[in-house]
């Protein structure tokens, strides 16, 4: 396995192999790219195949963490680790505390936070072994609702403003009163997102591995469940995809009967290609690292000194570059994810 001539390398600035010998922890620490300032990215676990889908995982999420930073305003660069094991039944807190000295040896290069299969306990823990990581207070913002410890709603309420206006741009409406939204996963964002949609009026098709939260979806939004397989071809005019990545791509795409793909998971496309092909099909595609900011805006307060109201500011501040977004596609005949990667890369700063 060859970093430098995997695919999904992009001339990332570091890549990290660590191993603690005591706890059998094995993980990947990416730096993309700290041109605008260290790069801040969650820890997540996942009990990957090998150690070469834990690679290309952490290659594509560490590049879309310096887009989401670009595009979000944030001086801040892109980074991610991915730690290889059952967030179920490998976890411990000797594992993550092992975590944090990993962290801690890059020196402030990479700040840790929360990703899918980590959470405020363990980002604690491994604080217990390095300053250099977020999203670890609780506080309450000036709304009262949102804490630095829990950026879920954070991310929720940006896909919600996304959706907002890619239905705006693609449906000529303002109002999301009876539009039909499959929400493919229903964690922790998931979950707050069907919570926005419904207060709006919205109607919902779900689908999620773990029964009770469809259950609970059912029960609070008359949402209607089906199975993992056939969310992409539910009757609906937005498809939002708010689990695990790569669910877009050549076998997903021709069942898809949206007109909007609009959601919180990161690396939706399986390759760059399906951005294309999404445009093919006359599918709106929000770019995921666009409209899921919200939660790296919240995590990323104490890092960059950023205040609530200016935090917030921020946040509504997504369904504009959105629409920006399409425009430049629509101007430069790409699709819009290509639209973002150059809109991206020319907000970072020339290299010293």
């Amino acid at each position: 396995m060859s970093v430098f001539e995997s695919r999904d390398f992009d001339g990332h600035e570091q890549v990290v192999f660590c191993h603690d010998r005591a706890t059998g922890l094995r993980a990947i620490i990416a730096v993309h790219d700290t041109r605008l300032g260290p790069a801040l990215g969650g820890c997540r676990m996942y009990p990957y195949a090998g150690s070469e889908e834990a690679l290309r995982d952490v290659l594509r999420l560490a590049r879309g963490m310096t887009f989401k930073s670009a595009l979000a305003g944030l001086p801040l660069g892109g980074g991610k680790a991915v730690i290889m094991g059952d967030p179920f039944h490998d976890k411990s807190e000797a594992l993550m505390r092992a975590m944090g000295r990993c962290i801690d040896r890059l020196g402030g290069r990479y700040i840790g936070a929360e990703d899918s299969g980590t959470g405020v306990t363990d980002l604690k823990q491994m604080a217990a072994e390095t300053a250099h990581v977020a999203g670890v207070r609780e506080r309450r913002t000036a709304d009262g609702r949102l804490r630095d410890g829990d950026p879920s709603p954070y991310t929720a309420h940006g896909v919600f403003a996304g959706i907002r206006a890619a239905v705006r741009h693609a449906l000529g409406t303002d109002s999301l009163e009876g539009v039909r939204v499959a929400i493919q996963g229903l964690g922790n964002v998931g979950s707050h997102l069907a919570a926005e949609l419904h207060a709006a009026g919205a109607r919902l098709t779900v689908a999620d591995p773990v029964a009770e939260r469809l259950a609970a979806a059912v029960e609070a939004y008359g949402a209607e469940a089906v199975g993992l397989e056939e969310i992409y071809a539910a009757p609906a005019e937005v498809f939002a995809p708010c689990a695990l990545g790569a669910v877009l791509n050549a076998n997903t795409i021709p069942q898809i009967r949206a007109q909007v793909v609009c959601g919180a998971a990161n690396n939706q496309l399986a390759t760059a290609a399906d951005d294309a092909a999404l445009a093919a099909r006359g599918i709106l595609y929000a770019p995921d690292y666009l409209v899921n900011a919200g939660g790296l805006i919240s995590v990323a307060r104490p890092s960059t000194g950023l205040s609530d109201a200016e935090a917030r500011a921020k946040l509504e501040h997504i369904p504009e570059t959105l629409l920006h977004v399409f425009e430049l596609a629509e101007r430069d005949g790409v699709a819009p994810g290509a639209a973002a990667d150059r809109l991206a890369r020319a907000r970072l700063r020339p290299p010293m």
